[in-house]
């Protein structure tokens, strides 16, 4: 990263930092995705799936402790639902990145409106959880 002759950074770096964590952020769910998805077929392609009873979603795919149990056994749907979470991921990141630039920069107004966003996030994403 650039900076001036006061060593700080400055607010163009921190747009190409937000910016790289989200094109690398996108990537890597995707690579996720479809490391899974290549899995999936390997594990589950070769028979026909039986639609005449309705099976409900079980905790890996709902959870983020299920997602972590199926990664340890190797499923290749938590695989997938790991980049499904690294996309939802990203944009919550760059947010967190927003905040402490807008910190770095003292503007207290962007500072507090980030906040807000980020904290409405965090808690819509938590708030109802029951572990």
């Amino acid at each position: 990263m650039k900076s001036t002759e006061n060593n700080s950074v400055t607010d163009y770096d921190m747009q190409q930092l937000i910016g790289t964590v989200l094109r690398y952020g996108v990537l890597l769910s995707g690579a996720v995705a479809i490391i899974g998805g290549v899995l999936y077929l390997v594990q589950k392609g070769a028979g026909i799936p039986d639609y005449t009873t309705f099976n409900g979603e079980p905790a890996g795919y709902t959870s983020l402790t299920g997602i972590i149990n199926g990664l340890k056994s190797g499923s290749a749907t938590e695989i997938i639902q790991l980049g499904v979470v690294i996309l939802i991921a990203t944009p919550i990141i760059r947010i967190g990145f927003s905040l402490v630039s807008f910190i770095l920069e003292k503007d207290r107004l962007y500072v507090v409106i980030t906040l807000i966003v980020l904290l409405i996030i965090l808690f819509s994403m938590f708030g109802g959880l029951a572990v």
